[in-house]
């Protein structure tokens, strides 16, 4: 048969007698026993001991454990611990920021006191030629006081 001109109407369907036996047989006899004895039990509880004894014994030797740890990792876990530190102290200090822009009348404030303040430091240090040399005395001395460098 050509499969483009087959109809429907024209398939026959045959069915096919299933087996009625069992495909599994399931047995049961009456001398095996349900539960483990109870010696199997006892064994059993003797592991969980011996468990719970590897376990307590990990536990107090933990702290040995961590202080070796620390002794052995001062360096890498001290630049660790001041990066955590710093990422905290800006996330503080961006917090506070936004906390005081969001108080009316606070923001408009500093920026007039920021821009009082520059128009101060521009007129005292940077108009003059003697007053630039001033400043340019006060950031040595400044500069040898923090890195420790006389001159």
């Amino acid at each position: 048969m050509n499969p483009e001109t087959v109809s429907p109407d024209s398939l026959e369907y045959t069915t096919a007698e299933v087996d009625k036996t069992e495909a599994v047989q399931i047995t049961t006899t009456e001398d095996q026993p349900l539960l483990p004895p109870a010696s199997s039990a006892s064994s059993s509880n003797a592991q969980w001991k011996e468990y719970g004894a590897k376990v307590a014994e990990f536990i107090q030797a933990l702290p040995g454990y961590v202080t070796r740890f620390f002794e052995e990792n001062k360096g890498p876990l001290g630049t660790i611990g001041l990066i955590v530190l710093l990422l905290v102290t800006v996330r503080l200090t961006l917090a506070l920021v936004d906390a005081i822009d969001d108080i009316p009348l606070v923001a408009p404030t500093l920026e007039l006191i920021g821009l009082g303040y520059t128009g101060w430091f521009v007129y005292r240090y940077l108009l003059r030629a003697a007053n630039r040399q001033e400043l340019y005395k006060e950031i040595d001395t400044l500069k040898a006081q923090v890195l420790g460098k006389g001159d």
